[in-house]
């Protein structure tokens, strides 16, 4: 039984497969985009649970990503962290666009979890009775 999907969206392909480790280890289904057309058209066909959305990637930016998933009732749902090199400046734009968190690069796989679960994990809270 998988603990759910998640969509990685990152450009950089070490990032991206350590991610994808750490995450199927923990028990999640995983998918990767390598840019944000594909991240958009795989959210469309298979919305994933979470996204982690990078927003540094080529062609359109993750800027532009969130706001399409979020503007679009077929994928508005989907929870998004976004991932970053940027650093805490960036925090307040994405969380104005529609993301869950901000995560910032690099980190560490506890980390990484922890975000997923407390991401994950309102879902779980808001159906308790």
């Amino acid at each position: 039984m998988t603990r759910g999907s998640i969509l990685i969206v990152e450009d950089h392909p070490t990032m991206r497969e350590a991610m994808r480790l750490v995450l199927e280890h923990e028990g999640f289904e995983i998918n990767v985009a390598a840019d944000g057309q594909s991240a958009l058209t795989m959210a469309r066909t298979d919305p994933p649970d979470l996204m982690f959305l990078d927003m540094n990637l080529p062609g359109a930016s993750g800027a532009d990503i969130l706001q399409e998933l979020k503007s679009d009732s077929e994928t508005s749902s989907i929870r998004v962290i976004v991932i970053t090199a940027v650093g805490e400046e960036g925090r307040e734009f994405a969380l104005s666009l529609g993301a869950d968190e901000y995560f910032t690069k690099p980190f560490s796989p506890l980390a990484l979890l922890r975000t997923v679960e407390r991401v994950l994990g309102s879902d779980e809270a808001a159906d308790e009775p």
